[in-house]
């Protein structure tokens, strides 16, 4: 039976957060960027939080990221987050089998 998308999404982040710093996987600053938007409109909904001031650049970007997806459900911010760690992992080669096994489960 193929999983729900609270499930796809829970699978998707427990895998994003065991990734080892210097792992074979290292998505950009714009990916990691939307990967923690989807995240948080996921599991806060629309940001919540003062901006950052103009030198906390991390906190900054990190604001805008989250700020661009208001709106969007938490379901479809759930699916966002599964379809953008598809993407970048269809794009490894090669692929492990502990990867292929969770992109099969993903993409069910």
């Amino acid at each position: 039976m193929p999983l729900s998308v609270q499930e796809k999404f829970d699978k998707a982040v427990a895998y994003v957060k065991s990734l080892p710093k210097d792992g074979p996987y290292q998505p950009d600053q714009g990916t990691q960027l939307k990967y923690y938007a989807n995240f948080k409109q996921a599991t806060e909904g629309d940001v919540n939080t003062p901006k950052p001031g103009l030198f906390n650049f991390v906190g900054a970007a990190k604001w805008n990221a989250w700020n661009e997806v208001k709106g969007r459900s938490q379901e479809d911010a759930q699916k966002k987050y599964v379809e953008l760690l598809v993407q970048d992992l269809e794009k490894m080669s090669p692929k492990s089998e502990e990867i292929e096994k969770l992109l099969e489960e993903l993409k069910a």
